[in-house]
């Protein structure tokens, strides 16, 4: 890796704790580290990054390897809880998958499980030992209308917060929420992958390199390994990794068989190379994940480097990127860090999107629908008219 060496020196003591933990190899520099700096540890801080990171699964039975002289018990209970907890959960999600693989494969609705309870199997062998909140499932986008009925005639209801216009929903976003208020489950339901604007395999392509889960009694799909791997990467890259869980993942899939010449062809496609690169290198260096020699080229990229670095920022801060409102400073690095993701053809893409009208235009000024179009010409005038609105209203404020 070109000695390069991630800087982690304001990264949480705590939360380096936890990595050692899960290093499968160096459970003798955890025991060292606890001797040395057992008096130092914020307990309360170790469990709030635990849960935060979702790794009570993994350092549940970890933890209990240790006597109290070096992790009190409270703490040891409390993630112990919190993985019996998760048991019950992903076998409820588990049941959910099965009921709605079956009642999509009535209705003929082609469905591929991109995450839940199916990781747990797949990746970790124990569906008990990932957390999930929700489903998310993926279906051809000319199959909503009726996934929506069906869904609805199941006790789900529909989370209506996109707001569109001119169906830009169909490429700005990539997926609709339902929620089921007497099982307390969620299902998200996808179109596309990731958010756009952006080239991603279509979904027929996605069907085809599909794989079967033999561990239900219904047929449930869900993504072949290299579209599984990339999908995930992806996933992460975008929330920046601020729950390592997903960058478990990540080091999981890699000691798995994955076909790297497969991967090359991928990335070169979907111009996604440098947030693989990024995913290898963190999770090498966090998670002491296996780097071969197919990899090697991944990892010495200047521009993965600097995205691994940039991906520590959310580690340092405990970033929660899915509690509103998020902080104005965090907001802002995020942003900036989404907009160094890009390829420079999703940047030049996702520039030329913003002369595609935006929700807001018709809420600045409200038009028949007929006469949506003329959001394109009004667009520039509608954004400078805000911009001036906005300064006003502050400088109101500030009286």
């Amino acid at each position: 890796m070109n000695n390069f060496i991630l800087d982690m020196r304001e990264v949480p003591k705590e939360l380096i704790l936890i990595l050692n933990l899960l290093k499968n190899d160096d459970e003798g520099y955890a025991q060292k580290y606890l001797k040395e700096e057992y008096n130092n540890i914020d307990w309360k801080l170790f469990l709030e990054l635990t849960i935060h990171h979702r790794f009570y699964p993994l350092l549940a039975s970890k933890l209990q390897s240790f006597d109290n002289r070096f992790i009190p018990q409270f703490v040891v209970q409390t993630v112990s809880g919190l993985y019996r907890k998760n048991v019950f959960k992903m076998l409820q999600l588990s049941g959910e998958m099965e009921q709605l693989a079956q009642l999509f494969k009535t209705n003929c609705i082609k469905t591929i499980f991109l995450k839940g309870p199916i990781l747990g199997i797949e990746i970790y062998g124990d569906v008990s030992l990932r957390t999930c909140g929700d489903l998310d499932l993926l279906i051809p986008i000319e199959d909503l209308d009726i996934m929506d009925k069906l869904l609805e005639e199941n006790g789900y209801e529909k989370d209506p917060y996109i707001q569109s216009v001119l169906e830009d929903w169909k490429w700005r976003h990539h997926h609709f929420t339902y929620y089921n208020s007497l099982k307390n489950i969620k299902v998200e339901i996808h179109w596309r992958l990731n958010p756009g604007p952006g080239k991603e395999p279509n979904f027929n392509e996605l069907w085809e390199r599909k794989r079967e889960s033999l561990s239900s009694k219904s047929p449930i799909y869900f993504l072949g390994r290299e579209d599984l791997f990339l999908f995930l990467v992806s996933h992460g890259a975008r929330h920046g990794w601020s729950r390592l869980r997903w960058l478990m993942d990540i080091h999981r899939m890699i000691g798995q068989e994955i076909d790297w010449k497969e991967i090359d062809s991928l990335v070169k496609k979907y111009y996604n190379f440098h947030i693989v690169g990024q995913s290898i290198i963190l999770s090498s260096q966090l998670l002491n994940a296996k780097v071969t020699k197919e990899m090697q080229r991944f990892i010495t990229d200047n521009r993965s480097k600097s995205l691994a670095q940039k991906a520590i920022f959310y580690l340092e801060n405990m970033v929660n990127l899915h509690t509103y409102p998020v902080p104005k400073d965090v907001s802002l690095y995020h942003g900036r860090h989404l907009y160094s993701l890009m390829s420079y053809r999703q940047k030049i893409l996702f520039l030329l999107s913003h002369l595609y009208p935006y929700h807001i235009d018709t809420v600045t000024l409200p038009l028949p629908k007929k006469l949506h179009f003329l959001y394109f010409i009004l667009r520039p005038f509608l954004c400078f008219w805000r911009k001036v609105r906005k300064q006003d209203l502050s400088l109101e404020e500030q009286k």
